[in-house]
């Protein structure tokens, strides 16, 4: 059993008894120097204000919070680890090699943000400097320039912030009360604050980095993005030149696609897969023998089983290029296919065909229908869309078919800043007879069921 504090020992005097046995624990783990007996009895009140500080900082670092109110706490905490009335704090930065003020207190003279360059010699002493410095007028050239927006003799002290043995920051102090020096027991205190305060510049830093790098390669796929488009739509001209019948079909199928997916509330990658994929679509029938895109009635057997040879071609094709989009091939090989398994090339029924193939598959047949072809003049929009919901839900996926109602609704009414169609004034279907087409969609889809509520 322990024994009982004599009476005549105070209760400060059991607060101090515990903070020196915690002194020592921590000394053993590596937090804090062995202190000695005349630290201990003239620094003691400095060393828990600092402790006080390192506990009100934990929280303010960890926090959820934006960095510039975790930066403003962290120089409260260093003007009270050091008894200073002026306080800046700096990120450093090597490329190039420079630090820049993220929060200051008390200097009536601080720019925002205050920069200093700094010289490789710079650097390295920073880097070898073992803890804070107490500057003097033959010593701030050793550490900080004076190319800068800010003099470095508005400091008299400055505490490296490392990480690793990397420099990450620096705290500089200025004046202290009535232009008192900073002592031992002061750069004790600083010391071991900054090593917090290292840490949380440096995940500030690498969260910077991060965000930047992913900045960056967003930037890069939207330029790939933009030049696979630019690239793409050469090979759709290319793919489509055959015939004068169906120049451009390879681009408006990509646009079609792209529309219906955008109404079904896809993602902006998923919409872009979908345009460059309908680019693509046809890439096979660049094997397919000319004569047969101008011959004016219906291909024999044989033909046509060179015809719908163009999948398989075009997925020969296409499986040996890596796109940023992975279902490229699956795409050309199977946008023929039905969901009754009534298509081609391997009778697929939908629940085997993935979602962006029953899209290009529907803006195919779409724009097949509604253009010429040397068997036939093309059909008008109305009767093309009657057609397809028509055929929904057994060979057109119905989600695919709504989003396309509501894209050549949106143009009937005037609302898309980009046309869907090509030529608006083409458009002969009221918008209220496409609600109508929605409808028996929508109707053929719950077979007719009522559903009460």
């Amino acid at each position: 059993m322990r024994s009982a504090v004599p009476q005549h020992q105070t209760n400060q005097q059991v607060s101090y008894s515990c903070w020196f046995n915690a002194c020592y624990s921590f000394s053993a783990l590596g937090f804090l120097r062995p202190l000695s007996v005349a630290v201990q009895k003239n620094n003691f009140r400095r060393l828990l204000r600092t402790v006080e500080a390192v506990s009100d900082l934990g929280p303010e670092i960890t926090a959820e919070r934006e960095f510039p109110q975790t930066a403003r706490a962290m120089v409260s905490a260093l003007m009270q680890a050091a008894d200073a009335r002026e306080v800046a704090l700096f990120s450093f930065s090597d490329k190039p090699s420079m630090l820049v003020s993220i929060a200051s207190d008390g200097f009536a003279l601080m720019p925002e943000p205050a920069i200093i360059p700094l010289l490789p010699r710079h650097v390295h002493a920073l880097i070898t400097a073992r803890g804070p410095v107490v500057l003097t007028s033959s010593s701030y050239s050793i550490f900080l320039s004076s190319n800068g927006n800010v003099a470095p003799e508005l400091f008299r002290c400055i505490a490296p912030l490392k990480v690793g043995g990397k420099l990450v920051g620096m705290a500089a102090l200025g004046r202290r009360e009535a232009d008192a020096l900073y002592a031992a027991e002061e750069l004790d205190a600083l010391d071991l604050l900054c090593n917090y305060v290292a840490l949380a510049i440096q995940n500030h830093t690498l969260a910077q980095s991060l965000a930047q790098r992913v900045g960056e390669n967003l930037r890069l796929m939207a330029s790939l993005h933009g030049f696979y488009d630019t690239a793409l739509e050469a090979f759709a001209a290319a793919i489509d030149v055959k015939h004068i019948n169906i120049h451009g079909h390879s681009l408006r199928v990509g646009r079609y696609a792209a529309g219906i997916g955008e109404a079904m509330g896809m993602e902006p990658g998923d919409v872009a897969a979908l345009r460059s994929a309908g680019y693509l679509h046809d890439i096979g029938k660049v094997a397919v023998d000319k004569r047969l895109f101008g011959k004016p009635s219906a291909l024999d057997p044989e033909e046509f089983r060179e015809m719908a040879d163009h999948t398989i071609v075009g997925h020969q094709i296409v499986s040996g290029v890596q796109f940023p989009w992975p279902r490229i091939p699956e795409i050309v090989r199977s946008h023929h296919e039905r969901g009754d398994g009534s298509g081609y090339p391997d009778g697929l029924v939908m629940d085997d065909v993935a979602m962006p193939v029953r899209i290009i598959g529907l803006a195919d047949t779409f724009d097949a229908m509604t253009s010429e072809r040397p068997y036939r003049e093309p059909l008008s929009v109305g009767s093309t869309l009657s057609e397809i919901v028509r055929l929904a839900p057994q060979k057109f996926d119905p989600n695919a078919v709504q989003g396309l109602l509501l894209q050549v609704r949106r143009d009937a009414v005037g609302s898309n800043r980009a046309p869907f169609l090509e030529d608006r004034t083409g458009l002969n279907i009221a918008p209220g007879d496409i609600d109508q087409l929605a409808a028996s969609l929508q109707h053929k889809i719950s077979h007719g069921r009522m559903y009460l509520t």
